[in-house]
This record gives structure tokens, sequence and C-alpha cells, in this order.
């Protein structure tokens, strides 16, 4: 059984797609000018770290895409199309927070992990309760794709893969604060969850 953006008409695709390019227009825009205009300016510790969510980003976009139709055994049948317009809603909002999240973190926030001249720690708008919420928007975004493409197996992957990458990227990135800031971010840290408010 094929996706539902590839076969419920054109208007799902014309929705899909949509979806799909303004996720990868943000994302492009963002990484190009949030990483090289502080590429000079700031002590850089990223170990990698950004390489690694890149290779495993599109190693589990493509395998997403790919299982859609290799695996079709693995297709979601309950209420195909609920399930898809709920994977376009989370992927905007998903979106729409990550983006949120980088615009409250604002100079401070870097594609690669890059402490700033004067960073301090923020504690305004999400950051309030989590400390990685621009991740845990783009964990939401590939949810939505998952279930927008209407696959267990290419939602797995997503969730395998990008875990694994957030997951390294985050204990590099709280290294490289906590050397650089001190107390105040493992006071930040002791009263603050990683991606889920309250939970983990």
């Amino acid at each position: 059984m094929r996706p539902l953006p590839f076969s419920g008409g054109p208007a799902y695709a014309i929705i899909f797609w949509g979806t799909y390019a303004l996720w990868i227009a943000l994302e492009t825009v963002g990484s190009s000018t949030k990483r090289s205009r502080f590429r000079e300016s700031s002590t850089a510790g990223d170990r990698g770290s950004f390489g690694l969510i890149m290779l495993l980003l599109w190693f589990a976009v493509g395998s997403d895409f790919a299982l859609s139709f290799l695996l079709p055994q693995a297709t979601m049948l309950w209420k195909r199309t609920s399930l898809f317009f709920i994977g376009i809603s989370l992927m905007l909002a998903g979106l729409a927070f990550r983006f949120y999240a980088m615009s409250v973190l604002g100079r401070f926030f870097t594609y690669d992990v890059a402490i700033q001249a004067g960073q301090t720690v923020v504690e305004a708008g999400p950051y309030r309760h989590i400390r990685h919420p621009s991740y845990s928007g783009a964990l939401i975004t590939l949810v939505g794709l998952g279930l927008a493409l209407g696959n267990w197996a290419g939602l797995l992957t997503l969730l395998v893969c990008m875990g694994t990458a957030y997951a390294y990227r985050i204990s590099v990135e709280e290294a490289a604060l906590v050397t650089a800031l001190g107390e105040p971010y493992k006071d930040y840290m002791r009263r603050t969850q990683r991606l889920i408010p309250f939970l983990f």
C-alpha cells in the first residue's frame, strides 16, 4: 500500500510537499546563517555532533521514504487520513516551537556547539522548563513526518536515529556549557529537564 501523500490525490501531495519544503527551507537558511555568523567569534566544542545529526537525519529521512514503499507490511492502517493530518499538524507545530525556541535564545543559538562571548544562562520562554526546546521541536517535526508517511518502520527509524544523534549532541553541548558557565548552568540543569517538561 502506497503512502497517502502519493496515493491520495493531488491535494495530499501538495500539503505534504509544501510542508516538507517549508521544513527544509527553514533549516537550510537557519543552518547557513547561524553557523557562519559566529564561526569567527566563538569558542567551538562541537566534537562532530552537528555532522552526526546531519548524517543520521538524512539517513533516517531517506529510510522513512524508502520503507514506506519497500515495506508495505508496516503501513499504519488505522485511520490513514487522520494520521496524515495529525502528522502534518505535528510537523508545523514542531517547526513553530523549534524556531520560537531559537528566537528566544537569540544570538546564543548556533547549529554547532559554540559558546559566545558574554553568554549567560537563558531561562525565558520554553527554557524555563526544558534545556533543549529546539531539539524537542525537531523531534516533534520528525514524528509528524513519520505519521504523514504512515509507516511504522520508517517512524521507528527516524526516532532511533535522531534519538541517538540528539543524545550525543546534548551530552556534548551540556559539557561545553558547564565548562563555560560553571555553577549557574549546573543549577539550571538541576531545575529543568532536557526535552520534556517535568519528565525527561
